[in-house]
């Protein structure tokens, strides 16, 4: 059927095929810029693959080298991003399992089940509003975390990152047709879940994030003094917290409950360390592995 073929992605423009051709040529402003363009984007989706910042560190650090070793191989069949995502898929779905909500592996069910358990009266505290966006951003990264790698990253590439269905295909080594119908699927079960569990989905469901506060500080999965998402770096311009729940707010979507956060900034120290890796002639930057 037509509609099982391979579809093409998305092509560079002549600029990003020339910042790439002096990268590989040992320009150093170039070998800058491509990691600057790179680092945030993958750093969030290892963010979101993982559900920690700890582990998305360590992912994207490991992504972003991998990218360099093979940047000679780039043939510009598909944005470098997209071509980088490919990459970094790759290694998020075959990497060894560290979360604990991953460890785990809860089913959606019993998520729903464990939400339930740990409500209470709304809190009233200090910074509550900020204990609240934690709460919500945490839980949003649980549900991600049970689902299977697989349904995780279609729906994170189309629903979180708007990668189109085009490029997400050929990043998951897909047809256009087996694409959609993973995505449907996750995004149903998914649906169903925020519709029965979510009062931010619909005002019908019992659970509403103030009322998970006390739990989630009483058992250490939120830091009352240092929320970890809630104060997470955002890029340059991006949105901050405050500004992504406005916008959940505003659409009023199931969908938006897990896509709409902040856009975080990949981590200062990392970033430094993978730039001075790439300057210091130790590593066998821009040769392909497999030669």
């Amino acid at each position: 059927m037509i509609e099982d073929a391979p579809t093409e992605p998305g092509s560079p423009d002549p600029g990003e095929v020339a910042l790439v051709a002096r990268a590989i040529e040992g320009d150093p402003a170039a070998v800058a810029e491509v990691l600057r363009g790179l680092q945030d984007p993958i750093y969030r989706l290892a963010l979101r693959m993982t559900g920690r910042p700890a582990d998305a560190e360590d992912a994207t650090q490991e992504i972003l080298l991998r990218v360099f070793t093979r940047l000679s191989t780039w043939r510009a069949e598909a944005k470098l991003l997209t071509w980088a995502y490919r990459i970094g898929v790759n290694h998020l779905l075959n990497q060894r399992r560290r979360s604990p909500q991953e460890a785990v592996q809860l089913s959606l069910d019993a998520f729903g089940e464990k939400l339930a358990d740990g409500l209470a009266a709304d809190y009233r505290g200090p910074d509550a509003d900020l204990l609240a966006t934690e709460v919500r951003l945490q839980c949003s990264q649980a549900m991600l975390q049970c689902l299977t790698r697989e349904e995780r990253i279609a729906f994170v590439l189309d629903d979180v990152f708007d990668v189109g269905s085009a490029d997400a295909a050929w990043i998951l080594e897909l047809t256009p047709a087996a694409y959609r119908k993973r995505l449907e699927r996750t995004r149903k079960r998914l649906r169903a879940f925020l519709n029965s569990n979510c009062g931010h989905a619909t005002e019908q469901a019992r659970c509403r994030c103030s009322r998970r506060i006390e739990d989630a500080v009483s058992t250490g999965r939120v830091d009352r003094r240092r929320p970890e998402l809630a104060t997470h770096p955002v890029t340059g311009g991006g949105r901050n917290a405050e500004a992504a729940e406005s916008q959940m707010i505003a659409l009023h979507d199931a969908a938006a409950v897990i896509s709409v956060h902040p856009d975080y900034a990949s981590p200062g120290a990392k970033m430094k360390a993978v730039a001075g890796l790439l300057k210091s002639g130790r590593f066998s930057m821009l040769v392909d592995e497999s030669e």
